[in-house]
């Protein structure tokens, strides 16, 4: 009979020495960066009850999280496909602070099924964001915070992708016969499908057709801003959308940053400025983020609130992993002046490995450039 327990589900995999050295690298320096804007670090837990992890509104997220029931209370239980819900539960109900709350967060999330046939079940998400403040300097400092995050990951081939949830809302609601094929509408403006979105808006106010019609050539560079004033229709909601999205070109002039009016992932809840970042050789967006007012909403306290997630486990795959840090070899001996040598090294810093005579040295994060031995009695370094 074959043994197979070492065998591990489909798309759940271990992370092994040098991408855990390099993966865990990135998070603490993000979680540094993040505090360096004042953004206080909470750790959710892993399950919860399903009322606090799904909103009803959003089936994807439904059908990722896996549910069972509580064998102590017979209520339902999920694990988490998303830790977003959960911080906003943590700033409207715990905290229940009355100013602007800036809060960071760093865990695992399970998947019942992966977002893509390359990717993780098991995402790592690392992520921040602001609540209690409706303007756009909030939306202007998470663009600034996801970008300088994006940098500290070394990824080449940079894009932000900045769109806005109010434009295509704002046609929708002069287009009261599209309401029940608004899946159907948004699904063919991320897949930038020009014939089933001309089919669906049959009948539709002409403007409305055109505009919906429009945003599936309306991305690229800033130029976009312009080119969406002229094509799409009047409309006070359109115009505002526009003229925060024109703001918020102004604030990054590398080219990184770049709009795609028809990019609305996740559009069930967003409610404003919208981010998605890509690299190369990432098949899908590496982070996402925007605005979502409404999500503290089912907690009692519907704060304005935007924020952004990465998954370090996606981005560490992308990398070229951290060299073998350098290390001391040591004799494994039960002498008493060594362990002290030893305890001088490591509380100055130094990574000490201790090994017997006959033991091969076979690691990934370290490699010894030095070792210790015993001169006259006396431990010290000299390099091999």
């Amino acid at each position: 009979m074959t043994n197979n327990a070492w065998m591990l589900p489909d798309q759940i995999s271990d992370v092994l020495p040098r991408q855990a050295s390099t993966l865990e690298g990135l998070r603490r320096g993000l979680l540094d960066l993040y505090q360096q804007y004042g953004y206080e670090l909470v750790m959710p837990p892993l399950v919860e009850y399903t009322d606090a992890l799904l909103d009803d509104a959003d089936e994807d997220v439904n059908l990722r999280t896996v549910k069972w029931a509580d064998a102590m209370t017979g209520k339902t239980l999920a694990i988490r496909a998303d830790i977003t819900p959960q911080v906003a539960r943590i700033d409207a109900h715990l905290l229940n602070r009355q100013g602007v709350t800036r809060l960071c967060y760093s865990g695992s999330v399970f998947h019942a099924r992966a977002n893509g046939l390359l990717m993780s079940r098991e995402p790592m998400h690392v992520g921040a964001e602001v609540y209690g403040h409706e303007g756009l300097e909030a939306d202007a400092e998470i663009q600034t915070l996801l970008l300088a995050s994006l940098r500290l990951c070394g990824l080449k081939g940079l894009r932000l992708d900045v769109s806005h949830a109010g434009i295509v809302r704002a046609l929708l609601s002069r287009a009261p016969q599209l309401a029940s094929a608004t899946d159907e509408v948004y699904a063919a403006l991320q897949a930038k499908d020009a014939v089933v979105l001309r089919a669906l808006t049959i009948g539709c106010d002409h403007d409305v057709c055109q505009g919906l019609l429009a945003l599936l050539d309306l991305y690229g560079g800033v130029d976009v801003i312009a080119r969406a004033r002229a094509l799409l229709p009047v409309d006070a909601v359109i115009t505002a959308a526009l003229d925060d999205l024109s703001v918020l070109a102004d604030l990054d002039t590398s080219g990184v940053l770049q709009f795609d009016l028809a990019d609305l992932t996740g559009y069930h809840y967003h409610t404003g400025v919208m981010f998605a970042a890509y690299c190369s050789g990432a098949p899908s967006a590496i982070a996402r983020g925007g605005r979502y007012d409404h999500i503290g909403e089912r907690f009692g306290r519907a704060r304005p609130a935007t924020g952004f997630s990465l998954d370090l486990r996606e981005i560490t795959e992308l990398m070229v992993f951290d060299k073998p840090v350098k290390a001391i070899r040591a004799p494994w001996l039960m002498d008493a002046a060594l362990r002290a040598a030893i305890d001088v090294l490591r509380a100055n810093g130094e990574i000490v490995i201790q090994l017997s005579d006959d033991a091969s040295v076979e690691q990934d994060a370290f490699v010894c450039d030095r070792e210790l031995v015993s001169e006259t009695g006396v431990w010290s370094v000299r390099s091999l």
